[in-house]
């Protein structure tokens, strides 16, 4: 059987190993195993949507309301914005896919920074476009801008806060580059892990209310992290009407579930929870801060819920991992990434024990 040759050129993506996987293969019980890789919420799902996931559970055989009026109607409200200016997907990376069935071709190219979101790669060359990435993990402006007036990329990607690295752009940094940049660029504007940046230092704050004012803007935001629904897949665009119209023809019919609706809803009214989470990963980050130095290996200043290490010359990041992960701590690894490094999602108290206890132990 013959495949579309743009195959050729993709890598699967890798995602997080899964607790299941360790058990099966080292024989650790899954309570001892300690997952840290996905940057999923470490306390779980607030108590208030797993009641709700509970009480909708008789209406799985049920559609979702296809509208998704009550979850625009909750994100509006947060917003400040209006219906119309919102797409749902099923996480924040089915709008990615949208936006590139929606605007790719092969003659396309599309533009981001040497360390970044995997799947912004992989959905462009599903469409054969060309990718353009800055020298530099940081998104740059100037190293942005000569790249953009070299290739005329059809999408620009700005992650911030930044995955895999954890580091943040400032809102005036995102502003300066959105300015420079010509409407027939779109510029994403991938914000999974604002609610962590916007807590640390509003200089990183950005809401997509700012920026609805371009018509050649869009704002991601999900469900997964700081809320705690990484299992549920929800996540939102926000732009001007024109494009949230456009991406509308991409999406499919029920693109989430009755559950994850419901689910939805009922965390954008939980600002408690978010709260009670960012405090605790703004309590516990310190203490990997510290082990780091105690450790003399470098990390990057984290505005997100990981942290991640970067080793240099002194240890080796495939070989830290695949130790911890015998010992049924499981991290991630950023080889594959090109960076000899590895990003570890903050856990609790109890699980950061189990981690720096066996991290000593493996790096001694």
């Amino acid at each position: 059987m013959k495949f579309n040759k743009v195959l050729e050129g993709i890598q699967t993506y890798e995602a997080g190993k899964p607790i299941e996987l360790v058990v099966r293969e080292f024989g650790i019980a899954p309570e001892n195993v300690v997952k840290l890789a996905s940057n999923e919420n470490p306390i779980g799902t607030s108590p208030k949507v797993a009641e709700v996931i509970r009480a909708n559970a008789d209406k799985a055989h049920l559609y979702p309301d296809d509208s998704m009026f009550e979850l625009k109607a909750a994100l509006s409200g947060k917003f400040d914005v209006g219906d119309e200016n919102i797409i749902i997907g099923a996480g924040s990376d089915q709008v990615l896919e949208f936006i590139s069935r929606a605007l790719l071709d092969e003659k396309s190219s599309v533009l981001m920074s040497a360390v970044t979101f995997a799947m912004y790669e992989i959905y462009a060359k599903q469409m054969g476009a060309k990718i353009v990435r800055t020298a530099s993990w940081e998104h740059r402006y100037d190293e942005f801008m000569e790249a953009y007036h070299m290739h005329k990329p059809k999408i620009i990607y700005i992650c911030t806060p930044n995955n895999p690295t954890g580091d943040a752009t400032s809102r005036e940094e995102v502003l300066e580059i959105i300015e420079e940049v010509g409407n027939d660029t779109l510029i994403v504007v991938d914000g999974a892990y604002m609610e962590y940046a916007s807590a640390k230092d509003d200089k990183y704050a950005i809401t997509p209310k700012e920026l609805l004012g371009y018509e050649n803007v869009i704002y991601l935001g999900t469900f997964s992290k700081a809320y705690g629904l990484g299992g549920m897949r929800v996540g939102y665009g926000i732009a001007q009407p024109e494009l949230i119209k456009a991406l509308y023809k991409m999406r499919p019919p029920f693109n989430i579930s009755t559950l994850s609706l419901a689910a939805a809803i009922e965390a954008a009214k939980d600002e408690a929870f978010v709260a009670k989470s960012i405090a605790l990963h703004q309590e516990q980050i310190k203490r990997y801060e510290d082990f780091a130095k105690e450790h003399g290996f470098e990390y990057i200043d984290s505005y997100t819920n990981f942290i991640t290490y970067l080793f240099g010359d002194t240890l080796d990041s495939t070989e830290v991992s695949d130790a911890l992960l015998r010992r049924g701590v499981i991290i991630r690894n950023l080889a594959s990434y090109g960076m000899n490094g590895v990003r570890i999602t903050i856990g609790t108290a109890a699980q950061n024990d189990v981690l720096f206890k066996h991290f000593s132990e493996v790096i001694s």
